[in-house]
């Protein structure tokens, strides 16, 4: 599961628009009346026609004021997404995590300073000396993965895993997002709550306070009732489907639970109100936790940001980037008693892309803005086919009419359509570069965990070369082209400072960008959520020419 992504605080990229193959835009499923304001909907239906596929839940006071869904939960049977349509949540399920460990501390099962070793007696290593409380807050220093999300995984072999694993830092000095430690607390629970840990959860901080069970588990018992959208990753490839057997403990604890929009947001209500753990716990939740700058600290489940951000105080967390290819993200809004849920089955515009661009309106009450529409009759056709720089680097375009797609293959072609942004320099991409390199060159234990489990599956590894570095959902990824057996695979990496994976994707396809005239003969980024911001493309004698921030590219047809 991929870390809590500062959604809407980050400058997104999205996905490959593999579907768009002309000047329409994506169908739409017809759907029942919407139980949502007007004006919101009619916001959300033009993100839809712009590539958002999904649902909304958003309440006030407990009371809703939107709830729709938009776009298809499978596009081979054309089943549309509705109110009801379940989606794997990710890495939100941390705030269900923090909400139960916080809840056993009520009733003396625990203490937030109470040390792991001590309520784990068979663990070993040196996160034995963590606390509860470092553990909540990812201030405990543990780094790197106890296993592949959906790999069999058994409780035994993970507290092996994890006490395996080595700390970054001495406890509570730093900052390091750890799904190993999310997993430890649900072990945690599994050992002192009188119940396992997906039964207790399901018993006690499932149950919403009108009896109802907010969802379930994706994969494994108790299971989340209702239809599910199938979900699409990069270049439009479907995901994985539910009924992995398990064991489950790779996920259990820091992803894995999976609802409908409109029961996370009821879920999100009761917290918040007290209706779930006492009003004490919610004040761990919501009060001071431990600063990340900028206006955000780290709170347990949650990331709280100030009124420094967007004029009012705020929680929010989000989960996606796992192979399921959801997205869902939340936002708690204190001082209105405002739940916002967006959750996503695509990539073109993703539950987090979305937050970012209407945030800051639903937070101040505001109309909600809407994508931008591309100029019409701004020029003819960009010609489609395959285009080579003179250092090597390729771009391909695809799709007709005035909407196209670039995707590039290799580090100068990446860099030209993907100069850095939203904050991030081309120093951060080189320092990620080198991070990534080290990783895969095995230099650290990870490292050498994760080129055995690219041996295993694709054959013995040959070379790594860097294949470019892009800013996307609010993490940099390092795109690399590993040599393995007698193929040559693509995929990327989002490395912590500490040497940890964040989030991977091997195999996947090159980045890629949808373009849009822009009049003059030139074309500009067409996406929705600014992916290729700052870069122009124009077409002529044959050749393509990438301008941006750092200069211009010219790449000739290929031969």
């Amino acid at each position: 599961m991929t870390k809590f992504l500062a959604v809407v605080t980050a400058m997104a990229l999205a996905g490959a628009l593999a579907a768009c193959k002309d000047d329409r835009d994506p169908p739409q499923p017809a759907r029942p009346a919407a139980q949502c304001d007007p004006g919101l909907d009619a916001a959300f239906g033009a993100w839809a026609r712009a590539g958002f596929s999904g649902s909304v839940a958003i309440s006030t006071g407990g009371e809703l004021d939107c709830l729709s869904a938009y776009g298809f939960a499978n596009d081979a049977t054309g089943t549309p997404n509705t109110a009801d349509t379940v989606f794997d949540i990710g890495s939100v399920t941390k705030a269900f995590t923090a909400a139960t460990v916080l809840s056993l501390a009520e009733t003396g099962k625990l203490a937030l300073e109470d040390t792991v070793g001590e309520l784990l007696p068979a663990l070993r290593g040196p996160v034995a000396a963590v606390t509860v409380r470092q553990l909540l807050l990812h201030t405990s220093g543990l780094t790197g993965s106890h296993g592949e999300d959906h790999e069999p995984l058994d409780r035994d072999a993970a507290l092996a895993a994890i006490g395996g694993l080595e700390l970054a830092f001495k406890p509570g000095s730093g900052h390091a997002y750890s799904n190993a430690g999310y997993t430890l607390l649900a072990l945690i629970i599994d050992a002192v709550a009188g119940a396992s840990y997906r039964d207790y959860t399901a018993a006690k901080i499932l149950r919403l306070p009108d009896g109802r069970t907010a969802g379930g588990f994706w994969d494994g018992e108790p299971a989340a009732p209702g239809p599910r959208a199938v979900g699409y990753l990069d270049g439009g490839r479907t995901g994985a489907a539910d009924g992995f057997a398990g064991p489950h403990w790779a996920l259990d604890g820091n992803g894995g639970l999976a609802m409908p929009a409109r029961d996370l947001a009821a879920w999100t209500h009761a917290l918040f109100t007290g209706r779930l753990i006492a009003p004490e716990s919610v004040k761990v939740i919501s009060g001071s936790g431990h600063d990340l700058g900028d206006g955000r600290s780290e709170a347990p489940g949650w990331v709280a940001h100030d009124a420094s951000v967007f004029g009012t105080p705020f929680l929010a967390t989000a989960g996606g980037g796992g192979d399921v290819g959801h997205n869902a993200v939340v936002a708690w809004i204190p001082e209105r008693q405002r739940v916002v849920v967006l959750a996503s089955n695509k990539q073109t515009v993703s539950a987090e892309d979305l937050l970012k661009k209407v945030g800051p309106a639903l937070l101040a009450g505001k109309p909600l803005p809407t994508p931008n529409a591309p100029p019409a009759a701004a020029g003819p056709a960009a010609p489609t086919g395959k285009y080579t720089l003179d250092t090597g680097g390729r771009f391909e375009v695809t799709g007709s009419g005035s909407r196209v797609t670039i995707s590039a293959t290799g580090a100068d072609a990446v860099t030209a359509l993907f100069p850095p942004s939203g904050g991030v320099s081309a120093g951060d991409f080189r320092a990620h570069e080198r991070r990534t390199v080290a990783l895969l060159n095995g230099r650290t234990r990870e490292g050498r965990r994760e080129r055995k489990t690219l041996e295993r599956t694709f054959g013995a590894i040959r070379g790594i070369a860097l294949a470019g570095t892009v800013f996307r959902d609010g993490d940099i990824r390092t795109y690399v082209t590993i040599t393995a057996g007698t193929a040559a695979i693509t995929g990327w990496y989002a490395v912590d400072p500490e040497g940890g994976i964040e989030a991977a994707e091997v195999p996947t396809e090159p980045p890629a960008v949808p373009l849009v005239p822009a009049g003059g003969g030139r074309y500009r980024p067409g996406d929705p959520a600014d992916a290729g911001a700052g870069v122009t493309v124009r077409f002529g004698n044959g050749r393509m020419t990438v301008s941006g921030p750092a200069g211009s590219a010219v790449a000739g047809p290929a031969g």
